[in-house]
């Protein structure tokens, strides 16, 4: 993580929030239950892709951050998730990462998922960030590129 640089800040502003992100995800035979609705589990793997992608957005590649002597990683360490409304094979979704806050070794994010404009899932997610088996300060250049505070 050693390698990561500050980006410019020019794009922010007074009002500047977080860095948020979507991705679409099409639900496929594999991701259902025998009732053909998508089974709870596959909307772990959606939200994981989106977390992954929210930081490969930010200019991070996750192996940047698996390797070398400073490797690091996320664990998830806690999750809250609200099913509101099934979706079912086909369905095209949108997941949303956003990311709330960062203090010291651990990172929390909102995710939904999406039919549209219907909100299937909501989802509050605390990750930490380990490194060598121990929970390891986030570096604060990945802060800054989610656009949280240094706290």
């Amino acid at each position: 993580m050693t390698d990561l640089q500050p980006r410019p800040a020019d794009h922010k502003s007074a009002d500047h929030k977080p860095a948020g992100h979507r991705i679409s995800v099409r639900v496929y035979y594999e991701d259902t239950d025998f009732s053909g609705v998508v089974y709870h589990a596959s909307y772990l793997r959606f939200m994981e892709r989106g977390r992954t992608e929210l930081i490969r957005a930010l200019g991070i590649e996750q192996r940047e951050l698996f390797d070398g002597d400073a490797a690091l990683g996320f664990a998830v360490r806690r999750m809250t998730i609200d099913f509101v409304r099934p979706a079912v094979m086909d369905d095209l979704l949108t997941v949303e990462t956003v990311p709330t806050l960062a203090r010291g070794a651990t990172m929390e994010l909102d995710q939904r998922i999406l039919r549209g404009e219907e909100v299937l899932i909501t989802a509050q997610v605390k990750v930490a960030c380990v490194g060598g088996g121990k929970a390891r300060r986030i570096p604060d250049v990945l802060r800054q590129r989610l656009g949280l505070e240094i706290v």
